[in-house]
């Protein structure tokens, strides 16, 4: 049956993704996203099919604006990035914290069903032990990895509290279309395709050897969908590097650079509960999402 859903953060990388999908599903979908980080041009396709409220996550009165009527919200909007959130730790936490609170407040207050929060492999840190599980002690970092614990923590607290359903689930290092490789916080994937593309080395900071879960977009969309109905649920950096090279079959230059504040050492999980308690299984494996990842980058509009 088709159901009303707000995605928040829609016109961002995951968000137009997990659109789409909501679309291709029968879905009512409506979006908020003030489109600082995300970009329009990934939902004009879908411009008669998509109702967009354009605004401030951080405005309770535009958020409640847009809750109003659905039943599920998916929370991704937030303000990415760990280099950023050690910048200016102040609007990471007033968006991502304040935001997912106005958030969970306008959900709670109209009566939505669940809602499903976009949080990060950063809440961990450097802390227990490899792979990551969900019963782990946290110790983030960066304020980017702080500001998605407290989101999480409000999020445990309105289920407790207010009984409103909601889920977490912890993004390791999604990467896919709609991805932009040219802002000044783009991740590792669209930064290594653009920069083997055009002949330049590939910034890697640290020594390279620091490993890393990377998720191809559709899996996480996958979760997000098995979230919302869900029962009861209230690789490393150089061969990552190497591998792109091949897939485009063009050489790599790695350019070596110091380690960046915030950032973790190894970061991979264990996805053991996802697939019991979501029946959720990744669909598209590390070596065909970065193929069809290339091949978008290189039919997208510049």
């Amino acid at each position: 049956m088709a159901r009303r859903a707000l995605v928040t953060g829609g016109g961002g990388f995951i968000g137009s993704n997990l659109v789409r999908r909501l679309l291709e599903q029968g879905d009512d979908v409506r979006v908020l996203d003030n489109f600082s980080t995300g970009n329009r041009r990934n939902l004009e396709e879908l411009a008669g099919d998509v109702e967009v409220y354009e605004g401030e996550l951080r405005s309770y009165e535009r958020v409640h604006n847009a809750v109003r009527g659905v039943e599920v919200v998916f929370h991704i909007g937030a303000l990415p990035s760990v280099p950023r959130s050690v910048q200016d730790p102040l609007t990471t936490s007033a968006v991502n914290v304040e935001g997912t609170l106005n958030v969970l407040s306008a959900a709670r207050d109209e009566g939505v069903r669940r809602v499903v929060f976009a949080s990060s492999s950063s809440v961990y840190g450097n802390s227990g032990d490899l792979p990551r599980r969900e019963n782990q002690h946290l110790d983030p970092i960066s304020p980017y990895g702080v500001s998605k614990l407290a989101a999480e923590r409000y999020c445990v607290s309105f289920s407790r509290v207010y009984d409103l359903e909601t889920v977490a689930l912890r993004y390791f290092n999604v990467f896919g279309p709609n991805q932009d490789p040219t802002s000044q916080y783009a991740a590792v994937v669209p930064r290594f395709i653009a920069s083997v593309r055009e002949a330049r080395p590939l910034p890697i900071h640290g020594d390279g050897t620091q490993s890393r879960d990377f998720t191809y977009v559709a899996n996480i969309v996958d979760a997000n969908v098995l979230a919302a109905d869900a029962e009861g649920v209230n690789g490393a950096v150089n061969e990552l590097a190497d591998a792109i090279g091949e897939i485009l079959r063009l050489p790599v230059e790695k350019e070596y650079l110091q380690t960046r504040a915030g950032d973790v050492r190894d970061s991979w999980a264990d996805v053991a509960e996802a697939r019991r308690r979501l029946g959720w299984e990744p669909s598209v494996g590390l070596e065909d999402g970065l193929r069809m990842t290339a091949e978008w980058r290189l039919t997208a509009a510049p």
